[in-house]
């Protein structure tokens, strides 16, 4: 991705640097919805694939909500839980 460091999530963009609304989709009575083929395609996301729906709270109730590829979170939580463990393992 451009301006993208290597081995940092996509996600990784400061303060919704690379958000926009990309389409809008309807919810069917079963809670199911379609992403729309282009984006699926631009996203790489097929038919069988893992993404991590994340919620965002405010005054008690979800007001956003942002779907996130498994592998790109297990990164993301990596690169947290990564420096917080070795800061807790004892040193040798």
């Amino acid at each position: 991705m451009k301006g993208q460091r290597k081995g940092e999530p996509c996600c990784a963009t400061p303060a919704f640097g690379g958000c926009k609304v990309e389409s809008l989709v309807a919810v069917d009575d079963r809670g199911q919805m379609v992403l729309p083929k282009d984006l699926r395609d631009r996203a790489g996301i097929k038919g069988g694939d893992k993404l991590a729906v994340i919620g965002w709270e405010k005054e008690g109730k979800v007001c956003c909500l942002s779907l996130i590829r498994v592998e790109e979170l297990s990164t993301m939580v990596k690169g947290v839980l990564g420096p917080l463990m070795g800061d807790l393992l004892p040193k040798g």
